[in-house]
């Protein structure tokens, strides 16, 4: 561990730090309990709130996690790989298969939410759906669970005008999803776009991803064109930071 002499970063830091890395050194594996706010004290000589930082600063980057009654402990899950490209490609949910196989690498990702309605568009996304003042949106919302953890809230607004009474107006759209569906309507999407931003979560973000009002989200505001630069979907995406890495691979 490198040296700390002359280092005028809060105790709280450099402890964070220390355990860092042990962390990256294997000292403490994925599930390992970590030392607890008693054994910090002792060892480095703090008070109990300066400890309980520095457990809190490894929480919120994503490396642990607090078990209610049991302690602090190296998180287990593996970031999920988001493949940006790969996963939007026609080939993936026109030959029936989820974009999400593109990401999960076997691993089984359920939706254990999702609402379906019928509603009238708020005004961000008539704008980028390019509609009129009356017209509504088919809305589908979903959640996104991996091994049991929570890592996406979706919310996909498209036409009424085109998804009402097809089965993307049903909880489940069937093989390839709803980009296969709108192909069958003739809308088959052709060009995607997409904005990554970040921030820290709502209480209710938090609560739904169960993260720590400290770990950030990051928003992908994903737009999906037919033919002609026709928008046909606009996607609102809230993802928990610490459970993805984002790749983008494409040729020069």
């Amino acid at each position: 561990m490198a040296s700390t002499e002359g280092d005028r970063r809060p105790k709280y830091q450099r402890i964070a730090d220390s355990l860092r890395e042990a962390i990256r050194a294997g000292t403490y594996g994925p599930g390992d309990r970590l030392p607890g706010e008693n054994d910090l004290m002792t060892t480095h000589g703090v008070a109990r709130m300066t400890a309980r930082q520095a457990l809190g600063v490894l929480q919120n980057e994503g490396l642990a996690e607090s078990r209610k009654g049991a302690g602090v402990f190296v998180r287990a899950f593996r970031p999920l790989r988001r493949q940006g490209i790969q996963r939007l490609a026609r080939e993936q949910w026109g030959a029936g298969r989820s974009i999400w196989s593109a990401d999960a690498e076997n691993r089984r990702v359920v939706v254990d939410q999702v609402a379906v309605s019928e509603e009238a568009a708020p005004e961000a996304v008539r704008k980028v759906l390019d509609l009129g003042g009356e017209d509504t949106v088919c809305v589908r919302r979903r959640r996104y669970v991996l091994e049991e953890k929570p890592v996406l809230l979706a919310t996909s607004y498209l036409p009424a005008s085109l998804a009402a009474g097809s089965a993307i107006a049903h909880e489940d759209t069937g093989p390839g999803g709803m980009y296969a569906r709108l192909a069958e309507l003739g809308s088959r999407p052709v060009h995607f776009r997409e904005e990554i931003r970040s921030r820290m979560p709502t209480k209710e973000e938090a609560e739904q991803l169960s993260i720590s009002p400290g770990t950030p989200v990051i928003l992908i505001h994903r737009t999906a064109f037919a033919d002609e630069g026709r928008p046909v979907e606009f996607n609102e995406m809230t993802l928990d930071a610490a459970s993805y890495v984002l790749e983008y691979g494409f040729d020069a």
